[in-house]
């Protein structure tokens, strides 16, 4: 009994940790990618300019400009995202996974999959928003604001209340869906049909992961900008009480605004 109780806790604590480590890699690129998004905003005089040409470019410059720390802005953030997000996504899915296979007395239904990784998703990027929203505000500032962790948490709560700390989570949610659908029944998929060739090695593994995170990526990255975008929108009451309209009314007015300026970087 002990032993079922561990493994059903298992893709909590594995999916948390793998999603942690794999976050301290990958930031650099994290870091490159929100700047290239909010880019280009012709409402947003501060970011109306195309200051990166591409990844590389952009890289290249905030390594000049700002130093290789600046790359780091808002790891803490993004760690702690991650042990709430990854935690709960890839526990919930397996969780769900295995409920429905015990239910319907079938584990071959790519249909459970993509409900289960779709609801995963988004249960779990709505609850590690707040997270979400400190983070980019940190990539987007760079070292420039000068703020911790639980310094932006406050000035994001101070500023623009509750609401500021769940803005986009809309597109967020959506987001995480889109990723969730695709990536892990993809990941699945991929592990299987290659298992036959390379055994549960990790280089299947590796394999499977690469091309569920490549589609994911290209099928999520539409939304992703308006999430990001949305998120970097501030909402800060002035001193006379008033306070300054949206650049963007919502995630359809983003996309519709954003659609012109962005190109493939």
């Amino acid at each position: 009994m002990a032993q079922k109780e561990w493994s059903d806790w298992r893709p909590f604590v594995y999916g948390g940790l793998a999603s942690i480590i794999a976050e301290f890699g990958t930031f650099p690129l994290d870091t490159t990618k929100t700047r290239l998004q909010v880019q280009g905003q012709k409402l947003d005089r501060k970011h109306a300019s195309l200051k990166y040409s591409g990844m590389i470019d952009a890289l290249l410059q905030i390594t000049r400009q700002e130093g290789l720390k600046a790359l780091y802005s808002g790891i803490s953030s993004a760690v702690l995202r991650q042990a709430t997000y990854g935690t709960i996504k890839f526990g919930t899915y397996y969780s769900l996974q295995k409920a429905a296979t015990n239910k319907w007395g079938t584990d071959d239904l790519v249909i459970i999959n993509i409900v289960s990784a779709a609801i995963a998703g988004s249960i779990s990027s709505a609850i590690a928003n707040p997270t979400d929203v400190v983070k980019v505000r940190m990539q987007v500032t760079g070292l420039e604001a000068n703020l911790s962790l639980f310094g932006c948490f406050q000035e994001v709560y101070q500023q623009e209340g509750v609401r500021g700390l769940w803005r986009g989570v809309g597109p967020t949610a959506q987001r995480a869906a889109i990723i969730a659908a695709v990536e892990l029944p993809i990941y699945d998929f991929s592990k299987q049909k290659l298992i036959s060739v390379l055994g549960d090695s990790v280089s299947n593994h590796f394999i499977s992961s690469f091309v569920a995170s490549m589609a994911s990526a290209i099928s999520s990255t539409p939304i992703d900008v308006v999430r990001t975008r949305l998120m970097n929108q501030r909402r800060v009451r002035t001193p006379c009480g008033i306070l300054p309209p949206h650049i963007y009314s919502g995630s359809v007015d983003c996309f519709v605004q954003s659609y012109p300026s962005v190109t493939v970087q």
